[in-house]
């Protein structure tokens, strides 16, 4: 997998309501040569415009501006066609808005040899991938050169100086889209304990019914990786049965719904944190074979209490308040302390004054941490209310627990405290 990305910017067109036209700012990449027998990756500007894409009735083409090709075609300039009326790439609305919901998008392109072939045969084929950064689709797509039928045989096209191939009148390269492998999630979150479905899925131009379709889902994750499932699903029309090895239990994929409708989705039953990672949908369908990536994100909130029941001061000696965080996933996790005096709108932060347990791992691979703060009479009053507050990737809001101030009874001796929390018993 390529690791030099590039941010691409996004410009949308469109003719009509029925369909616009995406141009992106891509990068096309190249292995090549490197000192003392290494590789490097050279990557040269190109752009990529995916002609007439589906998009909604309400798309207003009052904020759309015409796509226009270059006054004078130059034989340097690599500007990839792509006519993808061929085949459904899903979730094509969402490349249009991307720009407007100031997304990045990344952008590469780079060639291409289907199984069966040579890397000099004729059609030539290449490779774009195409994802939008904080969420939306993926897309890996092969595409394939055409010919300029409406080019006058007359006249010599232009060639393009690097892959020496004809371009069209107006200097672009006419391709085809043959084959998509797409994931409209290739990034999300689930708790601990919760199913899972990993979105994948393809779309292939004149695909027999008799073809069989190759689907493997991989882990990967912090240098360590493996199979999760591998199945091997015959067409409609022969009588094949479905070979699946599963090595990871409670997964699944449906082989009916792999040859129907393109479905390679891959469910996980009861999900651990042992399951974080990248997953990798790879399918293979006729010559062509190309992948598309989902990240997968365990999280579970902490449980927020504090130990204290009440607070009373019964003379001038400080008390301890003990704010607990059970359970937690991801390891990242933020405490506050604050408290706000009797009378006051405002609170003050205390969070300076409190110490950090050190992070107690569980079996489950959770993780629980403990803040302490000490507090005197002298500096809170009765009616002081004091807030613990934690702050955790898998909480929408900061979880406060609080506690108050109150007023000791007259002639009561308040002891030493002597409540055990059950919840800390592991």
């Amino acid at each position: 997998m390529l690791e030099l990305l590039v941010f691409a910017c996004l410009l949308a067109v469109a003719h009509s309501l029925q369909g616009a036209d995406v141009v992106l700012t891509c990068s096309f990449i190249e292995e090549g040569g490197g000192m003392m027998g290494g590789s490097l990756f050279t990557r040269t500007p190109a752009t990529l415009v995916l002609r007439n894409l589906p998009m909604s009735s309400d798309l207003s083409p009052e904020t759309i501006t015409p796509y226009n090709p270059p006054d004078e075609p130059k034989a340097d300039d690599l500007i990839f066609e792509v006519v993808v009326s061929s085949v459904e790439i899903p979730e094509a609305e969402s490349l249009l808005h991307a720009d407007c919901n100031e997304q990045e998008v990344v952008c590469e392109l780079s060639r291409y040899v289907p199984r069966g072939t040579e890397p000099d045969a004729l059609p030539a084929h290449f490779i774009g991938s195409i994802q939008i950064e904080g969420g939306g689709v993926g897309l890996t797509l092969v595409l394939q050169t055409t010919s300029n039928e409406k080019a006058e045989s007359s006249t010599p096209p232009l060639m393009q100086s690097k892959l020496q191939l004809p371009l069209s009148q107006w200097g672009t390269l006419l391709t085809d889209a043959v084959f998509v492998v797409f994931s409209r999630s290739p990034s999300l979150a689930a708790p601990i304990g919760d199913d899972a479905r990993l979105d994948c899925g393809y779309r292939q131009k004149d695909a027999s019914p008799e073809q069989s379709v190759g689907l493997e889902w991989r882990w990967q994750h912090k240098g360590n990786g493996r199979r999760i499932l591998d199945m091997r699903a015959q067409g409609v029309e022969t009588d094949g049965g479905t070979e699946v090895q599963v090595e990871r239990e409670g997964v699944s994929a449906d082989s009916a719904l792999l040859i129907r409708d393109g479905n390679a989705s891959l469910t996980m039953k009861t999900l651990k944190v042992s399951d974080e990672g990248t997953y990798i949908c790879t399918i293979s369908s006729g010559a062509f074979q190309t992948q598309q990536i989902v990240q997968l994100h365990i999280i579970q909130p902490p449980r927020v209490f504090l130990l204290e029941k009440k607070v009373i001061f019964q003379d001038e000696s400080p008390q301890k308040l003990s704010c607990h965080c059970e359970r937690y996933y991801p390891l990242d996790v933020h405490v506050e302390w604050l408290s706000q005096p009797p009378s006051e709108t405002e609170t003050i932060s205390l969070t300076e004054k409190a110490s950090l347990s050190s992070h107690r791992q569980h079996n489950d691979g959770t993780f629980s941490l403990s803040s302490f703060l000490f507090v005197r009479p002298s500096e809170h009053p009765p009616g002081t209310t004091f807030t613990c507050r934690v702050s955790h990737f898998a909480l929408q809001t900061p979880s406060d627990v609080t506690l108050t101030v109150e007023t000791p009874e007259p002639g009561i001796k308040i002891g030493a405290e002597d409540h055990i929390c059950e919840e800390l018993k592991r």
